[in-house]
């Protein structure tokens, strides 16, 4: 079965990571990797707080949600550690090393992410993980 936490559960990981970062607690291996990211986007750091967890972000009003931002890097690195789907790990090594980042290469990850998710939903239909993959590729192999 497939994890799927609420709004309000991503938001509180990232916040709780951060703040015990802040203060110098134990952390996670999960929220180690949370807070890396965290720390590649200071522009987020004032968002983590409780009063997020209720803030609307609107892409109507030219908003990112940090929460969504943060969870898809942190997604595109459970992929990447685990190779799942199979070839993302080679693709996304690839891209990083041809545009010399990874973070940069995790954004671009990111667009075909979401274009195969919203693909998914408009077609009632589980993802294709292939084509994915294949936009990743062409990322990687496009100037």
């Amino acid at each position: 079965m497939l994890f799927q936490p609420s709004r309000e559960e991503v938001r509180r990981f990232f916040i709780e990571a951060w703040k015990k970062q802040q203060q110098l607690e134990l952390l996670s291996p999960l929220e180690t990797l949370a807070v890396e990211w965290v720390r590649e986007h200071p522009e987020y750091h004032n968002e983590m707080n409780e009063a997020a967890l209720e803030r609307d972000y609107s892409i109507a009003q030219g908003q990112t949600n940090p929460f969504l931002h943060l969870a898809m890097h942190l997604s595109i690195s459970e992929q990447t550690s685990i190779d799942q789907p199979p070839g993302i790990r080679h693709a996304l090594e690839t891209l990083a090393q041809r545009i010399d980042s990874l973070h940069l290469a995790h954004h671009r990850a990111m667009e075909c992410l979401g274009q195969m998710l919203w693909e998914s939903q408009r077609r009632n239909a589980p993802p294709e993980t292939e084509k994915y993959l294949e936009c990743l590729r062409q990322s990687a192999t496009s100037r």
